[in-house]
């Protein structure tokens, strides 16, 4: 397993500041996942969802800056899931949109 290349998604969601959960898991290539749920300054849920190779290079990364109405533990659930639908069909994020969340097939 290598370390994630964390890329511009990532480091502009981060803030160590903030209370955080995380699920981390391993897929069947050898990459991983990476999925984070915090609640914000304000109160907002919010969510990261990131997706590695076997070699840790990125294969997308996106946040979501609140989950109206969702608690830290459906937040979660949901990125586990988005993560793991992403993976198995190998969308990749369109590189002009991919802050907002738009997928196509590789």
């Amino acid at each position: 397993m290598y370390l994630k290349q964390r890329r511009r998604v990532f480091w502009e969601w981060s803030d160590s500041e903030l209370h955080n959960r995380c699920h981390d898991g391993l897929l069947s290539d050898g990459g991983q996942i990476d999925v984070q749920v915090r609640t914000s300054h304000t109160g907002a849920v919010q969510l990261f969802v990131g997706a590695y190779d076997g070699k840790g290079s990125m294969l997308f990364e996106e946040y979501y800056k609140d989950r109206p109405g969702e608690s830290m533990s459906t937040a979660l659930t949901f990125g586990v899931a988005r993560a793991m639908s992403l993976t198995a069909t190998k969308l990749m994020p369109i590189p002009s949109t991919a802050r907002l969340g738009i997928y196509r097939k590789a």
